[in-house]
């Protein structure tokens, strides 16, 4: 069984640092993210904007995302902002904190059309001694800049495993 990365975050900035330039490479970033958890590549949001507790992710509005009243599908704009907070929250812990969800509440304030484009900035505390529960904020806006979701995500927090990293 695969063994979890102890510093996802260091990973996940070399990555946008190394792919981000490069043409296509915000796609294949997000690519490469989708890949790494399945489910959130399947909305298809382009990451474009990743520094340590921040992250910017783009949205097209095609059918794929919308619903039967011809907006973007609540399910697609929890997904983008669990997805935004995980990349910013990530990129902000300290090496070897882990972090799982455990819960979304979201506040659907207008329907969602157009290009959407959902931010987060993750403040992650220096230090987990202890797991705790943490919240990010992702908040997603329209073309003109109206935000059409608020969401916090909930993330339990666990401190460094000592026996992981000395099998490393």
């Amino acid at each position: 069984m695969p063994r979890a990365n102890p510093s996802p975050g260091r990973l996940l900035l070399r990555n946008w640092e190394r792919f981000s330039a490069l043409p296509f490479g915000k796609r294949l970033f997000s690519w490469a993210v989708g890949r790494t958890a399945p489910y959130t590549g399947s909305v298809g949001g382009v990451y474009t904007d990743v520094r340590p507790g921040y992250a910017r992710v783009e949205l097209r509005d095609r059918k794929a995302v919308r619903n039967h009243l011809a907006s973007v599908h609540a399910v697609a704009l929890v997904n983008l902002a669990e997805m935004t907070s995980g990349v910013a929250l990530m990129t902000a812990l300290p090496p070897g904190v882990r972090g799982i969800v455990t819960g979304l509440s979201i506040e659907y304030l207008k329907k969602a059309r157009g290009t959407l484009v959902c931010t987060t900035t993750a403040h992650a505390p220096s230090d987990v001694p202890a797991p705790i529960t943490h919240d990010v904020q992702a908040d997603i806006a329209n073309a003109d800049g109206e935000v059409v979701a608020r969401c916090v995500v909930h993330w339990r927090l666990s401190p460094p495993d000592p026996s992981r990293e000395s099998a490393q």
